[in-house]
């Protein structure tokens, strides 16, 4: 391969204007096929001049041998330029060119402007010329040589030819000069020792990263042999040849390419393993050197400021402030713990492929470093559990203070409820807020317990370093005790203010059960009176039936008495529980007379319902006595229309109470119906009267009649007498 002169960045506004390219074409001596599209625009000569140094510069001298074609596209240039162009390549690669064509335009250029013949001038310009219409040149080319410019078939992009050119040489150079670097770098390496000359690690690095230039060689070589592979596809380079086929080796660069990257993977292996050995070295000292870091810090002022955390706070707040503090000390470990996490890692990855001299070192290493760590961690945990201890110590003391100030705000303050059931309510309040008291002092002394447990089985430092935590935790175990004391003072202290009052509300709960019972008293004796007055109407039909509803009204007279009597004692209690609890009483004042007004007008009322039964149980036995007696006299049957009328005169009477208001008993109708018996019976009485003088009469009548016939036989004994006598006397 030949060197590149130059390269393609330092002119790439002049190539990216296409003012002469190769397009892989080649005409039928194998020779490359230079194309020169001349445009409508003044061409620069320089810039002509620049671009063919450069694509000469890229061929072999091999292909550079076989001569180049040389083709002038001229259609839209013209003559004097064209002419110019020609006469240029003389001076440019006179040696290189062996025929040019120029493409002329369909109409050709003015005769006296194109008398200057090409061909006798061959001998002076060193190859042939020659001027062809674009449809004729296939004549000399072949048209799978030819772009689609000239009616061919080849393919050609030249921005992707010229990315591809940037690639390549931005490849080559950076291949080269990391290929220069790696071997420097590798073979200084054999001349020093592993111990020395740890500045050389800057040399270690190169200019250029081996991977990314070896990703973009193997990316532009697969880009190479991508093309080759499409372009020789199918064969042949006839006709009927593909449409595009590709340049010589020399101008695809593959070869360079590849000893390139192989020379860069040779080099870059080894570099890997130079620096894997150096790597290893400096990574043994610095894990030494760290471990030894860790285990200062940790030994050193790690452990100072866990020595000097050996409270637990007189309060949740100074707990809490402890366990921040606490925090702020874990924080710190753990930024040493990290580094020691890490540290066992890179310590276990350098054991799996660590030479046996270097395990030796490296267990030994990890096993200090682990031994620091745990112990320390085991201190940190053992801080952490007294300090989550003492806070829930502290957050129950606290909790349980004020529960026995809520406690003792209730029991001081004044009671006065609305009723029973309110200090029902109070009572069932109060009881609750002692068991849970009860229960806040059991978990107190429980989580006590703990908190002195955790304080005793805290790992414990060194002998000589034993006795400076010894003064602090008696003096955490005696405040402890001493919290605990008070909270059990201050709790019997309200249990004794809670059976006081416990009493009192007890004695306020039946004080409020007796006014209500009092009251229900009363209306129970008015319920009694009302339903006396309005269903105690009825009179017995006869004696037997009188008897039994006056037996009836006498229970309900005793039921009666009962409930004044409870009434009168629920009162009573009434007066000596409020005076018991030095309070005014607070409804017998106003039940007690209720209660004595009720009695009154029941009172009244049942001695007029008592009255009116033996009244009728009085007419009822002598209207049946007077019915039943063959004989009465009209004496008796007097008496029973007289004690009849004045049962009738008393049911018209109403009952007067003491404060002068009056009351039927029953409504008018039943009063009716009462009567209409009584008037019934006394009808009775006076049939019975009737059939009595009936009776007499008839004697009456018979005692005349037998009267008469005395006096009949009496007058004719009387007359036979005085026949006699006269008889006599006429005998006489």
């Amino acid at each position: 391969m030949s060197n590149v002169n130059m390269e393609a960045t330092t002119i790439l506004p002049i190539l990216k204007k296409k003012l002469a390219f190769l397009s892989g074409g080649k005409d039928r001596r194998s020779g490359l096929i230079l194309t020169i599209p001349l445009s409508s625009d003044q061409t620069s000569m320089e810039e002509l001049s620049a671009t063919l140094d450069y694509l000469l510069s890229i061929p072999s001298e091999k292909c550079k041998a076989r001569g180049f074609t040389v083709i002038v596209d001229g259609r839209k240039s013209q003559w004097n330029i064209v002419k110019t162009v020609v006469l240029m390549l003389q001076n440019v690669i006179p040696a290189e060119v062996s025929l040019v064509c120029v493409v002329k335009p369909d109409e050709f250029w003015d005769k006296k402007v194109t008398h200057f013949c090409f061909w006798k001038e061959k001998d002076r310009l060193g190859f042939e010329v020659i001027l062809v219409s674009a449809n004729k040149l296939t004549r000399y080319i072949e048209p799978c040589q030819l772009t689609d410019d000239f009616g061919g078939s080849l393919d050609y992009d030249h921005s992707d030819w010229l990315n591809k050119r940037l690639v390549f040489e931005k490849f080559t150079k950076e291949s080269t000069s990391l290929l220069d670097e790696l071997s420097i770098i590798n073979e200084s390496d054999k001349s020093s020792t592993v111990d020395k000359d740890k500045s050389a690690d800057c040399a270690l690095l190169p200019s250029f990263d081996p991977e990314t230039v070896l990703q973009t060689g193997h990316e532009l070589l697969s880009e190479l042999q991508q093309r080759r592979f499409n372009g020789s596809e199918g064969g042949g380079g006839g006709q009927g040849g593909p449409a595009w086929c590709p340049m010589e080796e020399e101008l695809l660069a593959q070869p360079q390419v590849m000893k390139l990257l192989d020379s860069l993977r040779e080099q870059y292996t080894r570099y890997q393993e130079l620096c894997r050995q150096r790597n290893k070295r400096t990574q043994l000292d610095e894990i030494h050197a760290k471990v030894m870091q860790v285990v200062t810090w940790l030994q050193g002022p790690g452990s100072e400021l866990l020595k000097t955390q050996q409270e637990i706070g007189d309060s949740m707040r100074a707990a809490q402030a402890l366990q921040q503090k606490h925090e702020e000390i874990e924080s710190q470990h753990s930024e040493w713990f990290a580094v020691y996490v890490e540290l066992n890692q890179q310590i276990a990855a350098l054991l799996s492929a660590g030479e046996e001299e270097e395990v030796v070192e490296l267990k030994a290493l990890q096993q200090q470093l682990s031994d620091v760590c745990y112990r320390q961690a085991a201190q940190l945990e053992g801080r952490q559990n007294v300090l989550q201890a003492a806070q829930g110590f502290h957050s129950n003391t606290q909790e349980l203070s004020q529960q026995l100030d809520g406690l003792l705000g209730m029991l001081c303050a004044d009671v006065a409820p609305a009723d029973g059931a309110s200090i029902q309510q109070n009572l069932k309040l109060l009881e609750e807020k002692l068991q849970t008291v009860e229960a806040g002092l059991t978990s107190l002394r429980q989580k006590g317990a703990l908190l002195m447990e955790q304080m005793c089985s805290q790992p414990s430092w060194s002998l000589e370093e034993t006795e400076s935590p010894a003064g602090e935790q008696q003096d955490n175990v005696q405040h402890i005790q001493a919290v605990m004391e008070e909270m059990q003072l201050r709790k019997q202290r309200c249990e004794d203010m809670v059976d006081v009052r416990r009493l009192k509300m007890l004695q306020m709960v039946q004080l409020f059960k007796c006014e209500e019972d009092a009251l229900q008293a009363v209306e129970w004796l008015g319920e009694l009176l009302d339903a006396l007055l309005k269903t105690h109407v009825r009179l017995g039909e006869d004696t037997q039936e009188t008897r039994t509803m006056l037996d009836k009204h006498r229970k309900f007279v005793d039921v009666a008495q009962s409930t004044y009597d409870y009434g009168r004692q629920l009162l009573q209690a009434t007066v000596v529980l409020c005076q018991s609890l030095r309070c005014t009483t607070r409804s017998s004042g106003d039940t007690l007379p209720r209660l004595n007004r009720v009695w009154k007008q029941f009172t009244v009322s049942t001695e007029e319902r008592q009255q009116r039964l033996e009244l009728t149980l009085t007419f009822h036995t002598a209207a049946e006595k007077v019915l039943q007696l063959e004989c009465v006299d009209a004496e008796s049957l007097d008496e029973v229309d007289s004690s009849g009328k004045t049962l009738l005169d008393r049911l018209t009477m109403p009952v007067i109470f003491p404060d002068g208001s009056e009351q039927y008993f029953g409504s008018p109708s039943e009063t009716a119906a009462a009567a209409e018996g009584v008037r019934e019976r006394l009808l009775q009485v006076e049939e019975r009267r009737l059939q009595l003088q009936e009776a007499r009469l008839d004697v009456i009548g018979e005692e005349l009649s037998e009267k008469e016939e005395q006096d009949e036989e009496d007058e004719e004994e009387a007359g036979q007498q005085d026949e006699d006598l006269e008889r006599a006397t006429q005998d006489c």
